[in-house]
């Protein structure tokens, strides 16, 4: 099925997209794209080359796309982890070669949403390619990293899984947009996560565990946020801190509207809608999807 083909209630029009249809694509791909790294079957590929911690596998099965680099441009790439996270994962390129990587993260995919009863009809999930194809295609990546790797991989025979890798393209595009707000906002990698946490959209215990920053960074960087206003002195969210948060999610859907305007706000609401068998799937069994931060 090509774009043209759709329904014209779902074609773009003027080629703008609301901005609660970005920000409901983008929970949308989130939800779908996170729990393959949260799966078992992630976990047994990494095994297979001799990788049994999480965290460098994690990053490992995230940076692939990238090729052999060096742990410090995941790092650059990454944001949000520290350094001494990152640095673990010296040595997984070593124990594989990224395109190694690469096919195990499309086979724990796939294993892994068949496992969970993922069930996407053909028809769906050939609209679903329909309308993230052009997408994908017709993105612009300038500094763009993580998303203009995944975009130069080749897709998987298997259907169901190359969905899962242009919606991977999607959420890192997000991702790597994000991380610019980040910045200009003045939020560091460990002031994000302390923000975010305050929200209580994650939780702080799994957020330290997988990122490592030590009780003196973050207390710094929860120092900054106090001093900001955007914490109070017990380190509780503010009403201008929880405003700035909007503010910088707001700031991130306004520069991914782009991203979507080939298909529009209909076909950015349709696509949310199509692939939500994935995160439900994992839901009903029981798959953690909260540890998600750009």
């Amino acid at each position: 099925m090509h774009l043209d083909d759709l329904p014209a209630s779902i074609r773009p029009d003027d080629g703008s997209t609301d901005l609660n249809a970005v920000r409901e694509v983008s929970r949308a791909i989130s939800a779908a794209h996170l729990p393959i790294y949260l799966a078992p079957e992630g976990a047994q590929e990494a095994a297979e080359f001799g990788v049994t911690d999480r965290g460098p596998a994690y990053l490992a099965f995230r940076s692939a796309a990238m090729g052999a680099v060096p742990w410090q441009v995941t790092l650059a790439a990454f944001y949000n982890f520290s350094p001494r996270a990152v640095r673990a994962m010296a040595g997984v390129w070593d124990a594989a070669p990224p395109e190694r990587w690469q096919a195990a993260r499309f086979l724990a995919a796939g294993r892994a949403m068949r496992r969970v009863g993922v069930h996407i009809p053909a028809g769906q999930l050939a609209e679903a390619r329909s309308l993230i194809d052009p997408v994908v295609a017709r993105a612009d990546y300038a500094g763009k990293v993580l998303a203009a790797a995944n975009a130069s991989v080749a897709l998987p025979s298997d259907p169901l899984v190359a969905l899962w890798q242009q919606i991977t393209v999607a959420r890192e595009w997000r991702g790597d947009a994000h991380l610019v707000v980040l910045a200009g906002n003045g939020l560091g990698p460990c002031d994000c996560l302390v923000l975010h946490t305050a929200t209580g959209a994650l939780p702080t215990a799994l957020v330290r565990a997988t990122r490592q920053w030590d009780d003196e960074e973050w207390g710094e960087a929860t120092a900054r946020l106090v001093a900001r206003g955007w914490l109070d002195a017990d380190s509780r969210l503010t009403g201008a801190g929880s405003a700035a948060r909007e503010r910088i999610e707001v700031e991130t859907d306004e520069r991914c509207a782009a991203l979507w305007a080939p298909i529009g706000t209909a076909g950015a609401h349709r696509f949310a809608s199509l692939i939500a068998p994935i995160a439900e799937a994992f839901a009903a069994a029981g798959t953690f999807q909260g540890a998600g931060s750009a």
